[in-house]
């Protein structure tokens, strides 16, 4: 089985070391710190109390007397180091840095070519996962924040990372559609319309005032309803939302979940409390009923049923877990904006006590929107807010992913507007599309294309040459960490990297003018770098666009 540079390195450490010790093997910025390294000498000199530089030494010298075996082809799970390594070195205070040898560079260079779309994927042994990721599921009081439009790119990126990696994905949007943020958008209306006085915790805004715009007929017969009032405009808000998210940002649900419909309706929050009562968890206290939460980690106990006998939104929360499970899914992702850090604990509560095996919460940052050098401030209850729909008119959908997707989700971001319109190399989008454009023209101005299939790729040996199949050679590696580490920016950031790398392959090294052989070998180093681009694109989402 095929196996990536990074974990043959990673292998032979395993099998010199022995000790039960976390073995990390990156690739440094600078080359000259080698094309991979590890600092596990470091961590073992702490406990064995030893010299990290003897302990690296001892480390390499095995590798450094294996016999080069005969070049045998891309790299397996029975490769040596001594088949992909062509220098070892070890420099204080302790690193081990790894250089790969050109031969390896091109036998991988030949995966990509003949894997194509598939080049990255990961082997996935045993059963497929199936996983559910629940994302955005603002509450469908009105548009989209900036937040949202974080939280959308993340997930849907998120999801493409875990299917390329062998999981079966659901992508899942929640729609909170009943309960007390419905009838407080409800009340809103009436006081806009001046049936009932204002509060401070009503929604406002031009939105607002919009909808309803010729709609005094529905809301005097809604009057004494809030809630259901609430509900028909929450439901014309939730149209806009799937319009902005699917034609807007083609950001795409498998299931709209409405917390109404498929949890009220049918009956699971009667079946969470089942559930519930059968562990003994549950108890009375002030007239209202009460879930033991903090014998599974949150800091206090939750109400179920307020003591006006109600089922809060908690209890809402976890039918919404069981409901998930009943239809297969034992494992889920949920991310969630940044004013939901106090729910994480009592949410991984439930879903421990209703039996849901996996949960794994992302909880991203805010946003700040730079303007003429000045934030735009964001509210959404009082209306003063920049909604998702306008960013993606002011600069796309392409550079409004890219851009959030450029950073950690656990990360605070500015999003500098001024930056997102420039089409300039300044600009990371631009800069990246250009790249791929690039290859794209060269591989369309070929007139050599008939001679490809027998290109002698051992020619590749510049420097340049050596640089650019050693970053196409960490794609797969790429994507296993995003896919580990749930990070999609590590993908992103990576093919920043070989823009960066193929422009300057670009601006060093020829094709025209070269020697037939040569051109043909560098023809197929573009192709294969038109490859991994495609796969990024198709993984981010971002256009690949014809020409620039």
């Amino acid at each position: 089985m095929k196996l990536m540079i990074k974990s043959i390195i990673e292998n032979y450490l395993k099998k010199i070391i022995k000790e039960p010790v976390a073995i990390e093997v990156f690739a440094p910025e600078q080359e000259q710190f080698g094309h991979y390294s590890t600092s596990v000498a470091l961590k073992l000199a702490k406990e064995k109390k030893q010299s990290p530089m003897e302990i690296a030494n001892k480390i390499v010298s095995g590798v450094k007397g294996q016999p080069r075996r005969q070049r045998v082809g891309a790299p397996t799970e029975t490769s040596e180091m001594s088949d992909i390594v062509s220098k070892i070195e070890v420099v204080p205070p302790g690193f081990i840095n790894f250089w790969i040898s050109p031969e390896a560079l091109q036998d991988e260079l030949k995966e990509i070519l003949k894997k194509k779309e598939k080049y990255g994927r990961l082997n996935v042994k045993g059963k497929i996962s199936k996983v559910q990721l629940e994302y955005v599921s603002a509450n469908p009081t009105g548009p989209l924040t900036l937040a949202n439009g974080r939280g959308g790119f993340f997930g849907d990126v998120l999801s493409n990372i875990l299917e390329f990696s062998g999981c079966k994905i659901e992508r899942e949007y929640y729609v909170n559609d009943t309960g007390n943020q419905i009838f407080t958008l409800g009340r809103s209306i009436l006081a806009l319309r001046g049936l009932i006085d204002s509060e401070e915790k009503f929604y406002k805004g031009q939105y607002l005032k919009k909808w309803a715009e010729g709609k005094s007929a529905l809301i005097k017969r809604f009057a004494n309803n809030p809630l259901k009032l609430g509900q028909l405009a929450a439901k014309d808000f939730l149209a806009e939302i799937k319009k902005v998210l699917n034609k807007g940002a083609d950001i795409c649900f498998d299931r709209w979940t409405s917390e109404d419909k498929h949890i009220h309706k049918k009956s699971f929050i009667t079946k969470t409390m089942e559930v519930f009562n059968r562990t003994g968890l549950v108890y009375e206290k002030e007239g209202a009923v009460w879930l033991k939460t903090s014998k599974y980690g949150d800091d206090k106990d939750r109400v179920l049923i307020t003591s006006d006998g109600l089922p809060t939104y908690f209890l809402a929360d976890a039918g919404h877990f069981l409901e998930t499970k009943s239809r297969g899914f034992n494992s889920k992702i949920m991310i969630l904006g940044p004013d939901h850090y106090g729910y994480v604990k009592r949410i991984q509560a439930a879903a421990k006590i209703i039996g849901l095996e996996k949960l794994e919460i992302i909880i991203t940052q805010a946003v700040r929107l730079i303007k003429d050098n000045q934030e735009v401030k964001m509210s959404k209850r009082k209306g003063e807010f920049v909604a998702f729909e306008e960013l993606l008119k002011e600069v796309g959908k392409d550079i409004a992913r890219f851009f959030f997707l450029m950073h950690s989700p656990d990360s605070h971001m500015d999003f500098d507007l001024s930056l997102a319109k420039e089409q300039s190399m300044k600009n990371p989008v631009y800069y990246l599309q250009y790249a791929a454009v690039r290859a794209q023209s060269i591989l369309n101005k070929s007139n050599v294309k008939n001679k490809m299939s027998n290109a002698n790729l051992n020619l590749l040996n510049t420097p340049e040459d050596i640089n650019l199949m050693r970053l196409l050679a960490r794609f797969p590696e790429s994507v296993e960490e995003s896919r580990n580490k749930y990070s999609p920016q590590i993908l992103a950031r990576y093919s920043l990297d070989l823009a960066r790398e193929f422009h300057n392959f670009y601006e060093r090294e020829r094709i025209i003018g070269e020697a037939p052989e040569l051109a043909v070998a560098r023809l197929q180093l573009i192709k294969a770098v038109r490859i991994v681009f495609g796969n990024l694109f198709n993984l981010l989402d971002v256009s690949y666009p014809k020409k620039m």
